[in-house]
């Protein structure tokens, strides 16, 4: 770690030697200046913690000095030393921004004690400033992690008590519920955080090519091989390899692959074998102990990944995520596109846990980076998100109905529909059909009394009376 610089200034040579001595003997690395010109010339070259300096000097004063020195180095702390008779000066330099005063005849024990405060006030604020940058990145990054519900806090729970380990972790669930984002995190928590993060989705690389991505190859192992190339495996050693869509592997490669988890070799095409020191984590959304009893994956190497599994809900399982996720999207997006975009309406929150998710949430962030750049106002509101979110049916996003088909029959499906799809809830069926919600209070009470299956069909969408 490198020292804390001190600059020392003071135009009596006997002080100035004497309180160097001093702080090298402390560790520190000590400049020396006998004016305030001389100082600042320093100050312009090179980085300084604490400048500690005599207040009475001739041409340039440690006031002066100390109010300069606030341009050329704002975050130097400055101490000044000062006989009893210009105490008065130095509090008024305190005043002004100076960190502290010592007073004359210096005492050895006062000064270390003064320097020492000043150099724990800059690593402090060195934190603060690293801390908000961190924020600041989370803040602006949307793969960050976001979420309270109780079973993404479970989830976290698991991640944390596994990513110390050096156990083989599988995650299992659908797409775009974060599985990368979470292999990222068990990196970022273990042992091997300085070592390289490498993720493959094996599902995005041609089955011909994969195992050389994996594994590497020789010069010569097949056509157009010209010269020796490291592989997946490779370029993560010492750190930890994401598997993600392990599902999709070929028979081949998951031979290798468990030739690896056995032994820690990797076989380059072209014969040639070369240990590794990696940590793998495996992703997949799809039904592996059915695979393996399908015979299209090996029951052996499920095994070697199945060590410590963690399931990753859906989104539609920690609803009470969305008005966090959105509006961490909201903010990432905007700043992302450059946009004046401060936050959703309600109504607009309202729709979004109102719709199921398929795709998880990188639909979510998807949906909302579309709503940031297409919307016109400084709040995301109901029509700036997509239709299908909004609530239209899927496929081609229309209600179809027979020529002849009555206007009372047409609302009655609409209603229907929309009640369906916002799982019973006739508030957010009213702001999805543009009307209040006492309007479809009244409608659904006329329907029940027009016909019998209204009644069922409103038990059916699991309507809730609390609107």
């Amino acid at each position: 770690m490198e020292r804390p610089t001190l600059l020392i200034v003071d135009d009596e040579p006997g002080v100035l030697e004497s309180v160097s001595k001093i702080f090298e003997r402390e560790g520190l690395a000590v400049l020396r200046a006998p004016g305030g010109r001389e100082a600042l010339e320093l100050l312009r070259s090179q980085p300084v913690q604490v400048v500690l300096t005599d207040l009475t000097m001739p041409g340039m004063s440690g006031m002066e000095l100390m109010r300069t020195a606030r341009t050329l180095a704002p975050q130097a702390e400055v101490i000044l030393m000062t006989a009893y008779a210009t105490v008065d000066g130095a509090v008024e330099a305190m005043k002004e921004g100076a960190y502290d005063f010592v007073t004359k005849p210096l005492k050895r024990a006062q000064l270390v004690r003064a320097v020492e405060k000043a150099l724990e006030k800059q690593t402090l604020l060195s934190e603060n400033r690293a801390l908000r940058a961190q924020l600041e990145e989370r803040e602006h990054n949307p793969r960050s992690i976001v979420g309270q519900s109780l079973p993404w806090r479970r989830t976290l729970e698991t991640v944390a008590q596994a990513a110390p380990s050096s156990a083989t972790v599988l995650l299992l669930g659908e797409s775009g519920t974060g599985k990368e984002l979470l292999a990222r995190e068990i990196h970022e928590r273990s042992t091997r955080a300085r070592a390289p993060f490498v993720a493959v989705n094996c599902s995005a690389i041609p089955e011909t090519i994969l195992e050389a991505e994996l594994f590497g190859y020789e010069k010569g192992a097949f056509t157009g091989a010209v010269q020796r190339r490291d592989g997946r495996f490779a370029l993560a050693d010492g750190g930890t390899l994401f598997l993600d869509e392990i599902g999709e592997i070929s028979p081949q490669v998951q031979v290798k692959l468990l030739r690896v988890l056995e032994v820690g070799e990797i076989e380059r095409l072209g014969g040639r074998s070369a240990r590794v020191d990696i940590r793998l984590v495996a992703a997949t959304n799809r039904d592996l102990p059915g695979a393996v009893r399908e015979g299209r994956f090996r029951d052996d190497l499920y095994y070697r990944l199945n060590v410590i599994a963690i399931r990753v809900p859906p989104l539609r399982e920690r609803r009470e995520d969305i008005p966090m996720l959105a509006s961490h999207f909201v903010r990432a997006c905007a700043h992302k596109n450059q946009r004046q975009v401060a936050g959703l309406t309600r109504d607009a929150l309202a729709v979004l846990q109102g719709y199921d998710w398929p795709g998880n949430v990188r639909e979510l962030e998807n949906a909302i980076e579309r709503a940031v750049v297409l919307g016109k106002g400084e709040l995301v509101d109901v029509a700036d998100l997509p239709a299908d979110v909004r609530g239209l049916p899927r496929g081609d996003g229309t209600l179809a109905f027979p020529m002849g088909t009555t206007l009372e029959e047409i609302e009655r499906q609409v209603i229907r529909e929309t009640l369906r799809h916002s799982g019973g809830d006739k508030r957010l069926a009213a702001q999805l059909l543009g009307v209040a919600t006492r309007t479809i209070y009244r409608r659904l009470e006329e329907l029940r009394d027009q016909e019998p299956e209204a009644e069922g069909a409103d038990s059916a969408a699991g309507m809730r009376t609390d609107g």
